[in-house]
């Protein structure tokens, strides 16, 4: 089978999501598929197809003021040519669309059917009804993160979008899915349900997988501590894109709470330190906590593993619809227990007083007092570690991710 994927980021190191593409790519091609990408760049001089990670990635150019995603998402006839050139060359049986909501747009999906291929769609976010992450939902400060209102509508967004706003973006996304996707899939039933309480179409959850790696050597952690002053603290850990709806701030008030009675605790902030230090450093300075906070800048692959296992306690406090959180899955892998938001699918993953908490981030008293108890119990923090590392290798492996795809790419298909 040939399957070709469309994800408009090429590298793997830029976010969870790809990283997991090109896994599921790996596991699919060590059972005889045939897998490549298609993906975009901003500069027209680097569209040339590349290999990355041993697939052949098709790099299409596209470049413009993102004001106009709300017109161009629906179709961007820059990319159109030579994406019709990579599937006549690939002919692929099955396209499996990942991101497609700013380059490559949902017109690629109707190229895709056109093409002859079985077209499976794979939501991440929120964005197939959403301009970006969903944070309206919750009511915010004013209601304390206690309303559960999803649906998309003009009094909502235009005050959101204002000039970016597009009238009619979510039925023409609504109108390619139904007519030209032959399985639209989601990572989480809770997407799911706030799709569908757009009225978007959801066949089925695939919830995201991780590819295990090697346990990284206690004297390469401990080597990764002493470089970062953690030697003998209590360590948290956040990783990911740094933003307020990410949460980094109400963390940081959570970490004013917790110094009183923890006054070893420092916090590994994993993620761009430009912006931490723009964003984030003075609200740490104002609370009184800058000297607890260890920003170690954006990690490669080969640092990632001892960061997560150099920390004691691993958090995600978004306030944003956070759909799945693969993060969650790396700090399960290496056995460290996770403290995690009750907004999106969070809870499909960390198990409520199992594998960690589930906790309203609004509610920083609650919220840093589920840290507490796992800073004051050991033996919490490592039962709860091995039973979150028990569910990834039952629940989240790379190999029932493809089974389940594999699944989808030929469901309701005619015999070939």
């Amino acid at each position: 089978m040939n399957v070709l994927f469309f994800c408009e980021i090429a590298d793997p190191g830029v976010g969870s999501s790809v990283r997991q593409m090109y896994g599921l790519a790996r596991e699919l091609r060590a059972r005889g598929h045939k897998t490549a990408v298609v993906a975009t760049v901003r500069e027209a001089a680097e569209a040339t197809p590349t290999v990355i990670e041993g697939m052949t990635v098709f790099r299409l150019h596209s470049d413009y003021p993102l004001r106009w995603r709300g017109w161009v998402s629906l179709r961007n006839r820059a990319i159109e040519r030579p994406l019709a050139a990579v599937l006549g060359e690939f002919r692929p049986d099955v396209v499996h669309a990942h991101l497609v909501h700013t380059h490559l747009g949902y017109h690629s999906l109707t190229m895709a059917k056109q093409a002859g291929a079985r077209v499976v769609f794979t939501s991440h976010d929120a964005m197939t009804f959403c301009y970006q992450k969903l944070t309206c939902f919750h009511g915010g400060e004013a209601h304390g993160g206690e309303l559960d209102d999803v649906v998309a509508r003009a009094s909502k967004c235009i005050p959101c979008q204002r000039f970016r706003f597009r009238p009619g973006r979510n039925r023409r996304i609504r109108e390619v899915l139904e007519r030209d996707v032959d399985r639209v899939t989601v990572v989480s039933d809770e997407l799911g349900r706030v799709m569908r309480a757009n009225g978007l179409p959801v066949h089925r959850t695939v919830h995201n997988a991780l590819e295990l790696g090697e346990s990284p050597a206690p004297a390469a952690v401990e080597a990764f501590r002493d470089r970062h002053g953690l030697t003998g603290c209590q360590v948290l850990a956040i990783g990911g894109r740094l933003h307020e709806q990410k949460g980094v701030g109400k963390l940081l008030e959570m970490l004013a709470l917790l110094r009183p009675e923890f006054p070893g605790v420092r916090l590994i902030v994993m993620g761009r330190r430009e912006t931490y230090d723009g964003e984030f450093r003075p609200q740490a300075a104002r609370l009184g906590v800058e000297d607890l906070v260890v920003p170690t800048g954006w990690l490669g692959p080969d640092e990632l593993p001892l960061a997560y296992a150099a920390a004691d306690v691993f958090v995600t406090p978004s306030l944003c619809f956070d759909t799945f959180g693969i993060v969650n899955l790396e700090a399960m892998e290496q056995r460290r227990p996770v403290v995690a938001t009750r907004f999106g699918g969070s809870m499909e993953v960390v198990e409520d007083g199992v594998s960690g908490f589930i906790e309203n981030p609004f509610d920083v008293v609650a919220y840093a007092e589920r840290i507490a108890t796992l800073l004051r119990d050991e033996g919490l923090r490592a039962q709860m570690g091995e039973a979150g590392r028990a569910a990834l290798v039952e629940r989240f492996s790379m190999g029932r991710l493809a089974d389940d795809f594999l699944g989808e790419y030929t469901a309701g298909a005619p015999p070939r």
